[in-house]
């Protein structure tokens, strides 16, 4: 029993080597793009449009609406890298029907990149939101006493998203295989409906909280604003 796709080995020379954590990555990448060029290629700006560009405006709609309730103006500006970040993460999830396939999300590396990312994510949208100056003065507040507290808990927040993400897509994926050695039956199916969901639940919970973090970085301009606009 596997416990990280790091340990599905495809090929290696020397210290070289291509896991299933990297193989089912790119792969997933590759379905994504492939899939995003065929879904949008199509796409009419008239009046007269297909039923399915329908639904795919009504999706973007959705996730538009949500990343403004978080807080972000200018949803759009966003839903690029954070509907990525959702996207992945639930194809990962539900590619675990295909027989031989482990999702690379069960790999801490997988999970520690994507946190990075939303590391990498969270100053360069606070920067351009509030200019280099503004954002490194967040910092320092209330006070400049808080500035390691402040530093620290950017990294620890990075680490957490990671954490948690690896934690519970390796323990659905875990119970799965466990259950499929005891009764390879019915409970190994019911296991997977259920991981497919706590899939898409863990792709949600991911995305707002990236979303969060990038709404907490340009939270001091909001504030000035409402300080300065009419009761």
């Amino acid at each position: 029993m596997r416990l990280s796709p790091d340990e599905m080995i495809f090929w290696q020379h020397g210290f070289v080597k291509i896991n299933g954590t990297l193989v089912f990555t790119w792969g997933i990448m590759l379905l994504l793009a492939v899939g995003a060029k065929l879904i949008t290629r199509h796409l009419s700006t008239d009046h007269q449009r297909s039923r399915w560009q329908n639904l795919l405006e009504i999706i973007v709609t959705a996730m538009q609406q949500q990343i403004s309730e978080v807080g972000l103006r200018q949803p759009e500006k966003f839903i690029g890298f954070l509907g990525t970040l959702f996207l992945f993460v639930a194809t990962a999830a539900l590619c675990t029907v295909i027989p031989g396939y482990e999702p690379p999300t069960g790999s801490l590396s997988t999970t520690a990149a994507l946190a990075l990312c939303v590391l990498i994510a969270v100053p360069m949208f606070g920067i351009q939101d509030q200019g280099l100056r503004g954002y490194l003065k967040s910092y320092l507040e209330p006070t400049f006493i808080m500035l390691p507290f402040n530093l620290i808990s950017e990294v620890s927040r990075t680490l957490a998203l990671a954490v948690r993400l690896f934690g519970n897509m390796m323990s659905g994926a875990m119970i799965i295989a466990i259950l499929l050695t005891i009764t390879p039956f019915l409970f190994p199916i019911l296991m997977t409906l259920l991981g497919l969901l706590t899939g898409m639940v863990q792709a949600y919970i991911f995305s707002i909280l990236a979303a969060v973090y990038i709404a907490a970085a340009m939270h001091p301009v909001k504030t000035k604003a409402a300080a300065a606009s009419p009761a």
